[in-house]
């Protein structure tokens, strides 16, 4: 949807920080979509591999690499759906597990973002924390494409029944499915938080 990304900086070029104010005027409106008003196309080949270049470029203590994705799109998300709506009925409001699903079938794409602690060196909490980070940009960069996207964990995110059909391993844990596609309704700005309310000074005392 969007114009071409750049190409990556080369290793050890000189990065120059500097002001971007299309960039803070895009995320004073930022909203994500409803994952259910997600429809086709989403991303075509090349720009998805664009997405995840710009996913993976978020702070990570030890440069560990600490995510992976796991890509769910056409018969094979169906599939996937089709294998882990069963389980549904074994949750705790299954209705509502049920409905839920609709968030996963109905988009053309789903990124699901795996956080995989790799060193004891590094606490396992900031590993974590950047698999989140990942997730951000990955909302950011679709949003930027001009795609509605979505970041969502439901109770298939924490089912291990679920988790075993996706392929998440031990010591694993999904940080996230992203949902992308093209908006069929636009969204409306939500309440937000009082900054002042939840900021404070710290002070010597």
């Amino acid at each position: 949807m969007a114009g071409s990304v750049p190409p990556a900086p080369e290793f050890g070029e000189t990065i120059t920080i500097e002001p971007a104010p299309e960039v803070l005027a895009f995320l004073a409106r930022r909203r994500s979509a409803s994952a259910m008003a997600l429809v086709a196309p989403g991303p075509s080949e090349e720009e998805l591999a664009d997405l995840l270049r710009l996913a993976v470029r978020v702070p990570d203590h030890g440069k560990l690499a600490p995510w992976r994705f796991v890509l769910l799109r056409g018969e094979a998300k169906a599939a996937f759906a089709a294998k882990i709506a069963p389980l549904a009925a074994d949750q705790a409001n299954p209705v509502k597990a049920t409905a839920a699903m609709r968030k996963l079938t109905t988009p053309p794409l789903a990124i699901a973002v795996i956080a995989r602690p790799l060193s004891d060196e590094v606490p396992k909490w900031e590993q974590v924390m950047s698999a989140g980070a990942v997730c951000t940009q990955l909302l950011l960069a679709a949003s930027a494409m001009g795609y509605g996207a979505n970041w969502i964990t439901d109770w298939y995110s924490f089912d291990e029944r679920a988790l075993a059909i996706l392929g998440v391993a031990e010591g694993e844990q999904v940080a996230g499915f992203l949902y992308v596609g093209t908006t069929a309704e636009q969204p409306q700005e939500r309440p937000r938080p009082d900054v002042a309310a939840i900021t404070s000074e710290w002070t010597e005392n």
